[in-house]
């Protein structure tokens, strides 16, 4: 019986390691890994205009989705009463999308403004 233990070792190399690298930060929780003051600045700002467009977002598709029901019925289905009538209920919101923008928008910075301000005007006495 002549059994023999093979083992090999490579390290990663440094691109390799690079990628690791990136991969871990995905999966490791944002409690454990701190954030510079210029990432929460960001983060922060991206969030409030995030949520703002996705609500604006909301209303405009629901809205050109229900009118187009209602254009389908008219000019596919030939029922032209009831295809007006759900034509001018899409309508509605996709005329409250702009206003929820801006509702949204002013909420968020009446939550997160003065921290982003706070960031941002310690950022720039940093770079001074």
């Amino acid at each position: 019986m002549n059994e023999e233990f093979k083992y090999d070792y490579s390290a990663p190399t440094e691109s390799e390691r690079k990628q690791i690298e990136s991969i871990k930060k995905q999966y490791v929780g944002s409690e454990k890994v701190e954030k510079t003051p210029f990432e929460r600045l960001k983060y922060l700002h991206e969030k409030v205009n995030g949520r703002a467009t996705c609500v604006s977002l909301i209303f405009g598709i629901l809205g050109c989705l229900i009118f187009g029901l209602g254009l389908t019925m008219v000019l596919e289905w030939n029922i032209l009463v009831w295809g007006v009538l759900v034509m001018a209920i899409g309508i509605v919101p996709m005329c409250f999308a702009y206003p929820a923008y801006n509702k949204t928008i002013k909420k968020g910075k009446e939550k997160y403004g003065e921290e982003i301000i706070k960031l941002s005007e310690e950022l720039l006495k940093e770079k001074k």
